[in-house]
């Protein structure tokens, strides 16, 4: 019986650290290990002892899913664990004009770290940097392009 109860109390410990580290490793090591604990079940209690068992870790599963996905986002704690926005950003594709930009003077808009925006002619383009972390303001040169970013170094 002690086995049955440490195997659900970790299997259901795994699927609510799934909050935590996403990426489905702790909720599949949860499930199994529940699992495993519904097969203990039939074999230490018989065939009604494991589908109480069964039942339990069924009901269990439910209450922890329902508070990390109810319960949780309402908290000051778990707001901090789910997206409240929508992210509208989207990467534009330059297209086949962006051959013609290299060797073009450019200006830093943000910080390039080394991703950022650059201003060329008065427009706004998304590019990376060969030269490091560049501050805003920064006289760039263009020295790549491709259908998405420019590559910029600075300018000397």
């Amino acid at each position: 019986m002690t086995l049955i109860i440490l195997l659900f109390s970790i299997g259901l410990f795994l699927l609510a650290a799934e909050v935590l580290v996403p990426g489905g490793i702790l909720g599949i090591a949860g499930g199994l290990t529940l699992f495993a604990g519904c097969v203990a079940s039939f074999i230490q209690l018989g065939a009604s002892g494991g589908l109480v068992a069964v039942v339990i870790a069924m009901i269990a599963a439910f209450l922890v899913f329902f508070i990390q996905f109810k319960l949780l986002p309402k908290t000051r704690a778990g707001k901090r664990f789910f997206l409240s926005r929508e992210i509208s950003a989207s990467a534009a594709a330059l297209g086949d004009d962006a051959r013609d930009l290299i060797g073009k003077a450019a200006l830093s808009a943000t910080v390039l770290s080394p991703s950022g925006y650059v201003t060329i002619d008065g427009k706004r383009y998304e590019a990376v940097s060969q030269s490091g972390q560049i501050a805003p303001g920064t006289e760039l040169k263009v020295v790549d392009a491709n259908h998405f970013q420019l590559t910029v170094k600075i300018e000397t």
